[in-house]
């Protein structure tokens, strides 16, 4: 039953890496096991029997969610925005009681925490504006005339807002004009905009892994306090408009649905 749970849990990573405005990182502090993942990546070695079985499902789901899942949860984003737009705010608010917990964990709570969350938090909403506005302004273009140098550059900045909580890779590939070409190439499995973009991104995401690690093991609640901001202001870019009718109606019943589903997941 674990690995079914830790599974689903990597379609939701996977596909983080994919939908405009959700950050691979967030899911991950969501589900309760980014400081987990890391230390299993980055210290795999000494412990591989374990790390490989904590992974493995992890890796299997995410490799689903970019290929396959990630297209059915788009298709619902542009058929039934604000159903789906509020299940994922369920899934984000029900990740936050736990998250609080951890940011305490290991250390009693001060007050200049707060601006940690507080600086995270209004970084979140210039981010979310920033993506909005490169959203309404990049045209659809499906071309590969990218140089391997280029698309390797891409896939190492994109690293930043797969593994940092809060930055969504999305943006990154909206400000170099690639979004479009990656969307593409992931839905035909093309290695030639794939492999570049593969390579910088896993040479990027261990530096950045590297990086995240050292501020949990120095500044753990102050890191934590900058995540929490991050997960929270990044629900302002899910919320969508809705009315007093069967719409309304269902969206709340499925952010409850995705606040149920997050605490269990949270928890395991």
């Amino acid at each position: 039953m674990k690995f079914l749970f830790d599974y689903i849990k990597g379609i939701f990573i996977g596909a983080g890496a994919i939908i405009p405005g959700i950050s691979s990182g967030v899911l991950c502090v969501i589900f309760g096991i980014y400081e987990t993942l890391l230390n299993s990546i980055l210290n795999f070695f000494k412990d591989w029997k374990n790390n490989l079985k904590f992974l493995t499902p992890l890796v299997l789901g995410g490799l689903t969610g970019i290929i396959i899942f990630s297209n059915i949860i788009l298709f619902f984003f542009e058929r039934y925005p604000e159903i789906t737009s509020f299940t994922f705010i369920g899934l984000i608010l029900g990740c936050i009681p736990s998250i609080f917990k951890i940011c305490n964990s290991k250390e009693k709570f001060k007050l200049s925490y707060l601006l940690f969350f507080i600086l995270s938090f209004v970084v979140a909403i210039l981010l979310i504006l920033l993506e909005n506005n490169l959203s309404h302004n990049v045209g659809i273009y499906y071309g590969d005339n990218f140089s391997f140098e280029f698309l390797l550059l891409a896939g190492f900045l994109m690293s930043i807002g797969v593994v940092v909580p809060g930055v969504s890779s999305t943006i990154i590939l909206m400000l170099l004009g690639v979004y479009e070409t990656y969307l593409y190439a992931v839905s035909i499995v093309n290695f030639r905009i794939l492999l570049p973009m593969g390579i910088g991104l896993i040479i990027g995401g261990f530096l950045c892994m590297k990086l995240i690690q050292f501020l949990l093991n120095k500044y753990h609640s102050q890191t934590y306090y900058t995540i929490l901001g991050f997960v929270i202001g990044s629900i302002f870019i899910l919320v969508p408009r809705i009315g007093f009718n069967m719409t309304g109606m269902l969206s709340i019943l499925f952010c409850l649905i995705g606040f149920i589903i997050s605490s269990r997941f949270a928890s395991k």
